[in-house]
């Protein structure tokens, strides 16, 4: 049985305090004080009996904390933080700045299994999914230095939904009117383009905005950089967005990563804009992000203006995303680049995918 108070919703901590006989509400004072007032320990619950507490920790219930190992700060302001689980796995979270605005990028498994050839996450083995406290706990860290956070976006390391479960208890712990109460429009989940979880999304109670990185336009040139296009092809990937659409009236995004002589022609820019005009979407095009573990090159910025401007001149949304922590290792693809000697050996160069 789960002990850690942390990785509950309201209701089940309600189901925990009846249990031992107490009065229901005693949850919201547990549920508060953990994700309001980022709680460390059982004693810090200063409106629950000393009794119940004692009780609390003897029948083995904890609150579970992520340490920070190091916090790394580029030029641009954007901070990147390395934190250790219990088990000693490690995981990095990304705080960048926007105006007023606050984004934090979780994680939501330590490596990843999806092996997209662009991403250094790729490089590590898949160690394990992470809990939903410890999603949100990134969040909690990071609010006691920085302030309230407006923005999350699950695009750190690992696929979210591999990890369904856990990431979606996550949101709506955050979500919570008794915790961090941030809005659904501010919560956005992305997937490398698993279609059955795109699906399964469709039915939830609760909404999280949903991104997905497409990255090529035809089966051919995905596959060759994402596997999981062998398994979900472009057009079942597209049938997945078109059922979430029906059932959910939400627009998706499109995340694009611009690659040198690869995606970035302004024949892939057509194709692009004729998959797009399918469903409800807008574009965001991001320069891919240099790490030793792939060759790969950016295009250039005359190039990805161009591609911006065929995608705008058919009708598609598009905004080229500004690049922000490179020189730390934080921007997308980038994480996992400092911990491929902490957690695996070094693997071969990919080769980069010709047309």
């Amino acid at each position: 049985m789960d002990k850690d108070l942390k990785n509950k919703t309201l209701g089940e901590l309600e189901d925990v305090v009846e249990a031992f006989g107490q009065k229901k509400y005693l949850a919201k004072y547990i549920f508060t004080f953990i994700h309001s007032k980022n709680a460390a320990e059982i004693s810090d619950i200063s409106t629950l009996s000393k009794a119940f507490r004692a009780d609390l920790a003897e029948q083995g219930y904890y609150i579970s904390n992520l340490k920070t190992v190091e916090a790394f700060t580029d030029p641009d302001g954007t901070v990147k933080y390395l934190f250790e689980m219990a088990d000693g796995n490690r995981i990095e979270t990304v705080l960048l700045y926007d105006g007023k605005r606050k984004t934090l990028c979780v994680s939501t498994q330590a490596g990843c299994s999806m092996k997209c050839a662009f991403c250094a996450t790729a490089k590590l083995k898949m160690q394990r999914n992470l809990t939903a406290a410890e999603i949100a706990d990134q969040v909690n860290v990071v609010e006691k230095s920085k302030g309230k956070i407006t923005n999350i976006v699950y695009m750190g390391m690992g696929e979210p939904l591999q990890n369904y479960d856990a990431a979606l208890k996550s949101v709506r712990i955050l979500n919570h009117s008794q915790g961090k109460n941030i809005g659904l429009r501010h919560l956005a989940l992305s997937t490398c383009g698993d279609a059955e979880g795109i699906k399964r999304l469709a039915d939830e109670d609760i909404l999280p905005r949903l991104a997905i990185s497409l990255n090529a336009p035809t089966d051919e040139l995905r596959s060759s950089i994402m596997p999981i296009n062998k398994k979900y092809p472009v057009a079942a990937l597209m049938a997945a967005v078109k059922f979430y659409q029906q059932r959910t009236q939400m627009r998706v995004t499109f995340e694009y990563v611009m690659i040198k002589d690869f995606n970035d022609s302004a024949s892939d820019a057509q194709m692009l804009a004729k998959l797009a005009r399918q469903v409800k979407c807008n574009i965001n095009l991001i320069e891919f992000n240099p790490h030793k573990s792939c060759r790969f090159a950016s295009s250039s910025m005359k190039t990805i203006e161009q591609f911006a401007r065929i995608l705008g001149n058919a009708g598609i949304e598009t905004t080229i995303r500004p690049k922000k922590g490179r020189k730390i290792k934080a921007a997308c693809g980038q994480l996992g680049a400092g911990l491929l000697k902490h957690n695996v050996k070094n693997s071969p160069q990919p080769k980069i995918p010709t047309k």
